[in-house]
C-alpha cells in the first residue's frame, strides 16, 4: 500500500490535527488517510505502558516488563556497548505492545545531587552521559523504534521545574549543558526529542526558536521530531513558530491554531513542516508497528538485565579485604532493604518488573545460609529498640554482616529535590550498633543520587554503591560480595564530604521562578579537581578485586587539533576483571590558559576486560573539541595552540600516566579593538607585529621591568596608551584599520 509521505497532500485542519496528540499517549492519526494513532510511552530503563494504553493512571501501574538499571546505575558501568545491548531489548519489547517511541534516555546534567530526577539521568559530565546514552538510542532505533532525548534542555531540578528560568551564560550552556544533546544529535540521531519544562534564559524550551531552531535544526543539523514533555507548551502557536512538531498531550485547540494560521500568526510553511516531523516518524515506525507475532524471550531480557546490574556497581571502600566473602564464611544479612529492594526511581518511569530478585534470596540461592534481621523499616517511624537488638544478635552471631542502608522512596523522586544528601539517621544509628558489635561489616547503598558517607562510613570495612539497580540487582549484589563477578563500576558522579562543598549549594534551586547557574562551567569535579576541595570519592573512581598497570603513553599529534592517544594496559592481578581507562585533557601554558578552564576535563575512556597477566593497547584520538571552550565573543568553539597535558587515569584523582603535547590550535582570533588590551594585542601575532611596524617597537618598549607597573601597563586597553602619549590617536586608528582587515 502506497501511504501518504508529505504533509502538503493533508488538508490545512488535518495538519494540523498532527502536531497534537490524540489523548495522553497517543499521536493524533487520520483513519481515512491511513494514518495511524501510534503509541508513545515512558521509558527510559523499561516499557511503562499502562494497562488500558491511554489513561495516565497510576504511576505504580504498568504492564509488565523488563526493567533495567535506571541511568544513575548504568552510568556507573562506564560501558555504551552494554548500553546499546539494553537498548536493543528495550526496542525488542516495544514491538509486540504497538510503542513507536519509548520516552527516552534523559541526559541532562548533575548539577547538584539533590535533584529529584537524578536516578534517570546519566552524569555529572556530559561525555560520559552522551557516550552511553549514544549506545542505548543506537540499541533502540536497531528494532525500528524511536527514541525520544530529554529533557531538551537544562532540566535540573524538580522545584517548580514547570515554570523555572535557568539563567546560565553561553558559556556554560554550549560546554555543560547542551554539551550532551549536541554529541547524541550528530553520533545517533534519535527520532524524537523532547523539550523540558523549564524556561532557557527567560523562554520557555517549548517555545524557544534559539534551540529548537536555530541550534538544534540549524547549527546541528537535526532532522527528527521535536515534542513537548507532557503539559510544557504554554502558547501552541508560539511553540510551533519555534519548531516544536508536537504537543503532547492534547489541549484541544485545534481550531484556534487553523485561526491563527488564517490570520498569519503562523504561516502555512512552518505549519506544514512541523506536520512533516509528525507524518515522518509515524511512517518511519510502520515496519515495526506492522510486524505480526513478534517475540522476544523474557528470561534473555532477565539475564541481560543482571549482567547490567553486576556492572553497575561501584566498589568503593574494601580495607582488610574484606571482600570477597570467603567461602565458609558466616553471614549476617541487615536490612529491610534486603528483602523490600530500592531497585527503580519514583514517578514517571516506574517499572513494573517481570521478575524481582533480592539479596536475601539470592544468598541463599547461592547456597550461603544467612542470619537476616530487618534492622529498620523504610518508613519514617522512629527507631524501635527490638530492631536494633535483634540487628545487633545477628551481627554478633556471625563473622561477616552485610548491612543494606539506602533512601526509601519516599525520600527522592521525581516531582521534589531532596532537602540534604543524608540517609535516614536510623540506618545510621543501626550501623553505628552493629559496628560496636561487629567491625567486620560491609555496607551496600541503594539510592538513586549521591548520598554524604562521610559521617558513618568509618564504622564500615567495605562499601559498595549500587545505586539502583533494576529487577535482577538482588542477585548481582550477592555475585560482587561473593566473588562471582569482579566489581567492574567507576562513579559517574562525584561523592563529595559535604553538602556545603557543592559549587552551586547556595543557588539551588534558586527562587521567585528562576535559579541562577553562577557556578558556570565549574560543574561536579571541574570545580572540586581546580579548587582542591577535598572529596569523599572522586569522579571517576572504583575499586576492583584485580589491580592493573599502565605502561608505554604515547601522545602523537596527527594535525594542527588533534593528537592519537596510546597506552598500554595489564591486568597485574589475580583474577580476570575490567578496567576503565580515563583520558583528560588539562591545558598547561599561558597561551592556552588565557581564559579561565578546569584543571583538566574527561575527553575520551573505554573499559577493557583482561584476563590474568594480559595486556591490551587501547587508543584513542582526541579531535579539535577535547582542546576548545566556547567563545562566546566570537559565537564558536575555540581550539587554542599551545601546551596540553593528555593524563590517563583511573579517576579524576588517580593520574596513571601524562604526557604534554603541542597543539597548533584552530588559527581563531579575538577581533582587536581599541579596548582590547596591551596585553592581548601583543598575544595575537597579526596584533603584536601591526603594533611593532607602526610604533617602531614604541610599545614593547614602554612596558616597564616593574612587576606591578608592567601587570598595569599590560591590561590598559590600548587607546589608554594614547592618554599616556606612548603614541598618537593617528597610530592607533592606522593600527585597528590595518588588523581588522
Amino acid at each position: 500500500m502506497t501511504h501518504i509521505t508529505q504533509a502538503s497532500q493533508l488538508s490545512r485542519s488535518e495538519q494540523v490535527s498532527l502536531t497534537s496528540g490524540a489523548d495522553i499517549w497517543h499521536m493524533q492519526g487520520i483513519a481515512d488517510k491511513d494514518i495511524p494513532e501510534y503509541m508513545i510511552t515512558d521509558g527510559p530503563h523499561g516499557l511503562r505502558k499502562a494497562p488500558d494504553g491511554n489513561q495516565m493512571g497510576s504511576l505504580q501501574t504498568a504492564i509488565p516488563a523488563t526493567c533495567f538499571p535506571p541511568a544513575a546505575g548504568m552510568a556507573s558501568s562506564w560501558n555504551p556497548e552494554l548500553a546499546r545491548r539494553v537498548g536493543v531489548a528495550l526496542g525488542e519489547a516495544c514491538i509486540p505492545e504497538r510503542i513507536a517511541v519509548i520516552l527516552g534516555p534523559g541526559v541532562n546534567m548533575k548539577r547538584n545531587p539533590r535533584g529529584g530526577r537524578n536516578f534517570k539521568y546519566w552524569s555529572e559530565d556530559p561525555l560520559v552521559a552522551a557516550v552511553q546514552a549514544t549506545g542505548l538510542i543506537e540499541g533502540v532505533q536497531s528494532q525500528g523504534i524511536g527514541t525520544s532525548l530529554k529533557h531538551f534542555a537544562a532540566n535540573n531540578q524538580e522545584t517548580d521545574r514547570l515554570r523555572v528560568s535557568a539563567n546560565i551564560s553561553q558559556r556554560a550552556l554550549r560546554e555543560i549543558y547542551l554539551s550532551a544533546f549536541e554529541y547524541i544529535i550528530t553520533h545517533a540521531k534519535p527520532w524524537t526529542v523532547m523539550c523540558s519544562y523549564n524556561k532557557i534564559n527567560g523562554t520557555y524550551a517549548s517555545q524557544n526558536h534559539w534551540l529548537l531552531t536555530d541550534i538544534l535544526r540549524g547549527e546541528w543539523g537535526y532532522e527528527g521530531m521535536v515534542m513537548s514533555d507532557w503539559g510544557a507548551v504554554q502558547d501552541r502557536v508560539a511553540s510551533l513558530n519555534a519548531g516544536l512538531n508536537l504537543e503532547m498531550p492534547p489541549s484541544h485547540t485545534d481550531e484556534t491554531i487553523e485561526r491563527e494560521v488564517e490570520m498569519g500568526s503562523i504561516t502555512q510553511e512552518q505549519l506544514e513542516a512541523m506536520a512533516q516531523g509528525v507524518l515522518d516518524l509515524i511512517n518511519r515506525a510502520r515496519p515495526a508497528m506492522e510486524r505480526e507475532g513478534y517475540t522476544y524471550s523474557v528470561d534473555d531480557h532477565d539475564a541481560l538485565a543482571a549482567q547490567a546490574a553486576r556492572e553497575s556497581m561501584v566498589l568503593l571502600k574494601n580495607d582488610d579485604a574484606i571482600l570477597p566473602l570467603e567461602k565458609g564464611t558466616s553471614v549476617a544479612v541487615i536490612g529491610e532493604f534486603a528483602r523490600t529492594p530500592r531497585y527503580q526511581g519514583g514517578g514517571s518511569s516506574h517499572i513494573t518488573p517481570t521478575k524481582l530478585t533480592t539479596v536475601l534470596d539470592a544468598f541463599r540461592t547461592a547456597g550461603v545460609a544467612v542470619d537476616f534481621a530487618p534492622g529498620f523499616t523504610l518508613d519514617e517511624t522512629e527507631q524501635t529498640e527490638s530492631l536494633t537488638r535483634e540487628a545487633v544478635e545477628a551481627a554478633s552471631k556471625n563473622d561477616v554482616v552485610v548491612l543494606c542502608m539506602g533512601l526509601p522512596e519516599t525520600r527522592e523522586s521525581e516531582g521534589f529535590d531532596r532537602p540534604d544528601i543524608e540517609l535516614p539517621a536510623k540506618q545510621i544509628a543501626v550501623l553505628e550498633e552493629v559496628a560496636a558489635a561487629n567491625p567486620n561489616v560491609v555496607v551496600v547503598l541503594s539510592n538513586g543520587a549521591v548520598v554524604s558517607v562521610t559521617g558513618w562510613q568509618q564504622h564500615a570495612k567495605g562499601l559498595i554503591e549500587s545505586w539502583l539497580l533494576g529487577q535482577a540487582g538482588g542477585a548481582a549484589v550477592v555475585d560482587v560480595l561473593t566473588g562471582a563477578v569482579c566489581p567492574s563500576g567507576r562513579l559517574a558522579e562525584t561523592i563529595p564530604n559535604r553538602l556545603e562543598d557543592v559549587p552551586n549549594f547556595d543557588t539551588f534551586p534558586g527562587g521567585e521562578q528562576s535559579v541562577e547557574y553562577n557556578e558556570g562551567i565549574y560543574v561536579g569535579y571541574r570545580h572540586y579537581d581546580t579548587a582542591n576541595v577535598e572529596v569523599a570519592y572522586p569522579f571517576g573512581f572504583g575499586l576492583s578485586y584485580t589491580t592493573f598497570q599502565y605502561e608505554d603513553l604515547r601522545v602523537t599529534p596527527v594535525s594542527d587539533t588533534s593528537v592519537e592517544v596510546t597506552v598500554s594496559v595489564t591486568n597485574t592481578g589475580t583474577r580476570e576483571g575490567d578496567e576503565v581507562v580515563q583520558v583528560y585533557v588539562a591545558p598547561q601554558s599561558d597561551s592556552t590558559r588565557i581564559i579561565d578552564r578546569p584543571a583538566h576535563e574527561l575527553r575520551s575512556f573505554t573499559k577493557v576486560h583482561l584476563g590474568v597477566g594480559e595486556s591490551r593497547k587501547v587508543s584513542f584520538v582526541l579531535d579539535a573539541r577535547a582542546f576548545s571552550y566556547w567563545s562566546e565573543r566570537l559565537g564558536q568553539w575555540r581550539a587554542l595552540g599551545g601546551d596540553y597535558e593528555i593524563q590517563v587515569a583511573r579517576s579524576s584523582r588517580d593520574i596513571a600516566l601524562s604526557q604534554t603535547v603541542t597543539i597548533v590550535g584552530d588559527g581563531s582570533r579575538l577581533p582587536l579593538t581599541q579596548m582590547s588590551t596591551v596585553q592581548e594585542w601583543l598575544d595575537d601575532p597579526q596584533g603584536s607585529a601591526v603594533l611593532d611596524q607602526l610604533t617602531q617597537g614604541a610599545v614593547q618598549k614602554a612596558i616597564p621591568d616593574d612587576e606591578i607597573a608592567r601587570a598595569m601597563m599590560l591590561q590598559m586597553p590600548l587607546q589608554s596608551g594614547v592618554a599616556f602619549g606612548l603614541f598618537p590617536r593617528e597610530l592607533l586608528e592606522a593600527a585597528l584599520a590595518q588588523v581588522n582587515k
